[in-house]
């Protein structure tokens, strides 16, 4: 699939559809009385496991839109880097509660892809982010398996084997 353009028709409901959906995410509630707005990330963060989950796999939808729509690598890995934070932290218990009222990813995603669209440079084939997340990808699965073998070797080791 090509990336859009801002000139084409589609963007726009595009980052409306986008922008609509971490705001459900992220802000669609305010604490009566206060400044304070949550969205339905947070609550249903508050479920145990399944709802860290949910935000994570609602989170990758949002990613992979801006993805097709022609995010660069760079922007894509910033994006990468929030939606990670937000569910690494949101698997401690209260405190990730407490992390996702804060941080909104899905907010922050949106508004990083609504910078890097008003910077106005070319965007890269959807092909080109894919490869480069294809190599980090390679680049941490194989330090995970030298850690594991390092790992092994140092117990083997111990154990006199």
């Amino acid at each position: 699939m090509e990336p859009l353009t801002p000139t084409e028709q589609q963007p726009d409901n595009d980052l409306g559809r986008l922008d609509n959906l971490a705001q459900l995410l992220d802000n669609r509630f305010r604490i009566p009385g206060t400044n304070f707005r949550f969205g339905l990330d947070a609550i249903i963060g508050l479920v145990p496991m399944v709802g860290d989950f949910v935000g994570l796999a609602l989170a990758g939808y949002l990613f992979t839109i801006m993805a097709r729509r022609g995010a660069g690598p760079l922007v894509m890995l910033r994006m990468l880097f929030n939606v990670l934070a937000d569910a690494a932290v949101g698997l401690i218990p209260f405190l990730g509660d407490l992390f996702d009222f804060g941080f909104k990813a899905n907010t922050r995603n949106v508004m990083l892809l609504k910078d890097y669209y008003a910077e106005g440079k070319k965007r890269p084939h959807i092909g080109w982010s894919l490869a480069f997340f294809a190599v980090l990808f390679l680049a941490f699965a194989g330090g995970v398996i030298w850690l594991i073998g390092m790992g092994f070797s140092q117990l083997i080791a111990m154990l006199g084997v």
